[in-house]
């Protein structure tokens, strides 16, 4: 079963939705006993960094999640903010992240708007899938993903970055490093091949410990 984090803040029912129409058992949850329970986790998130640090230090989860993601090995995938989340620290904010990957979440720069793009950027972009990755196992060669957002990662680790993408300047769309996992755009708005990356995600082998077994 899959545990969609509900700490206040993202698309809870979108992701949802989309995992029932491919026949994945989720739960969208607060409660520290469903979450200790389940196989994997979907981090959501809409909004701003300090926002979403705030909703996880007081959902209580905090602690719990760490355990699940660094102990157990549960594979956790973040969307949006969620994934910047998993970071260290973003220019948007002074809270401290996770810290799941070494990576830190920075504003596009003053490049994008010399080009006359706009920030946010919003709409759908092509990633370059840097490796291959049970995320996007059997998609199209460069498939695309709808985006919005203002800040990316910029990773300590480019071995840390899955798929690639370009707005302006070319910035990490997806992370992964173990069972840590991340996409900067959000696949439960992404028809097709938002859904061929959520099915991945779902088969993706769950860890002995994961689940509390």
């Amino acid at each position: 079963m899959i545990a969609i984090v509900d700490y206040g803040l993202g698309n809870l029912r979108s992701i949802w939705n989309m995992l029932r129409r491919i026949g994945v058992e989720a739960v969208v949850t607060s409660d520290a006993s469903l979450i200790a329970e389940a196989d994997k986790l979907i981090l959501p998130g809409v909004g701003a960094w300090d926002a979403g640090v705030r909703g996880l230090d007081a959902s209580g989860l905090r602690d719990l999640l760490d355990h699940k993601v660094l102990h157990e090995k549960t594979p956790v995938l973040g969307i949006c903010l969620g994934m910047q989340l998993l970071c260290r620290r973003s220019e948007e904010g002074t809270l401290l992240g996770l810290g799941w990957i070494d990576a830190d979440v920075v504003r596009f720069d003053a490049s994008v708007a010399a080009q006359g793009l706009k920030v946010p950027h919003m709409g759908w972009n092509e990633v370059d899938v840097a490796h291959a990755h049970p995320l996007f196992d059997a998609q199209a060669d460069e498939p695309a993903y709808y985006f919005v957002h203002s800040y990316h990662a910029h990773c300590d680790d480019m071995g840390d970055v899955l798929g690639w993408t370009t707005h302006g300047v070319r910035f990490p769309a997806a992370l992964a490093r173990g069972n840590v996992m991340g996409a900067q755009f959000h696949p439960e708005k992404s028809h097709r091949h938002g859904m061929a990356l959520l099915a991945g995600f779902a088969r993706m082998p769950v860890p002995a410990l994961a689940g509390g077994v």
